[in-house]
């Protein structure tokens, strides 16, 4: 069985999203949490990969790290699981979606970190932020509407496309970001009502730590 080492479930937006993919595509792992920024995290994580970074996915003595890497390893490894669009054209839209989130849109994560147990709306939200927001939410409803007919989720089924947008949804809930009636709303409600999703939410609110580095609004919790 796999071992996916994974930061604290409030803040480690990259931590979620394997932990996502691995959950609703069925393929068992365990789960091995660290404390962002401690001595302890360096010294887990130093003999297992350069980076010094989670998440990290154990196969045996075989490590896989960074968030997108672990997910295509998966999905290689467990077709059964159907982590991509099955449709060449949609697989490759896809891809060049979940990648697009895995180097872009900084602003948005600089501005608007993952909190899961806040709540911090009124933030202001710089001009850059706010234009990747329009953005993603674009690309939310464009792809719905393009590739979506089959399902609540970006490409009608649950992909790893959906996995590395759904911290941005819980930025927007954290951030109070608008989100009128309609698909974007409704690609939000289908990533919140995911039962994984809801674990690590669940998680996230009882960890009942405050990591300052992550916290750039609040003083305590």
């Amino acid at each position: 069985m796999y071992t996916l080492l994974i930061g604290n479930k409030n803040y480690s937006s990259w931590s979620l999203r394997p932990w996502l993919a691995l959950s609703v595509g069925g393929i068992p792992f365990k789960e091995e949490k660290l404390t962002l920024f401690t001595p302890e995290f360096a010294a887990r994580l130093a003999p297992l990969t350069p980076s010094g970074t989670v998440p990290l996915l154990l196969d045996g003595d075989f490590a896989v790290w960074d968030s997108l890497a672990i997910c295509e390893y998966a999905a290689e490894r467990h077709p059964q699981a159907r982590l991509w669009p099955a449709d060449p054209r949609a697989r490759a839209r896809a891809r060049s979606l979940a990648a697009q989130m895995h180097s872009g849109f900084a602003d948005l994560r600089n501005v608007l970190p993952m909190n899961i147990e806040a709540l911090l709306p009124g933030i202001e939200i710089s001009p850059a932020a706010q234009q990747d927001i329009s953005r993603v939410q674009a690309i939310w409803q464009d792809t719905r509407a393009e590739y979506g007919q089959g399902g609540p989720f970006l490409f009608g089924a649950f992909s790893i496309a959906d996995a590395f947008f759904a911290p941005v949804v819980s930025r927007f809930i954290t951030y109070g970001v608008t989100a009128a009636a309609g698909p974007v709303r409704e690609y939000m409600d289908a990533i919140l009502a995911l039962p994984a999703m809801q674990a690590w939410m669940r998680d996230a609110r009882a960890e009942g730590i405050f990591l300052p580095p992550d916290e750039p609004y609040r003083t305590q919790r």
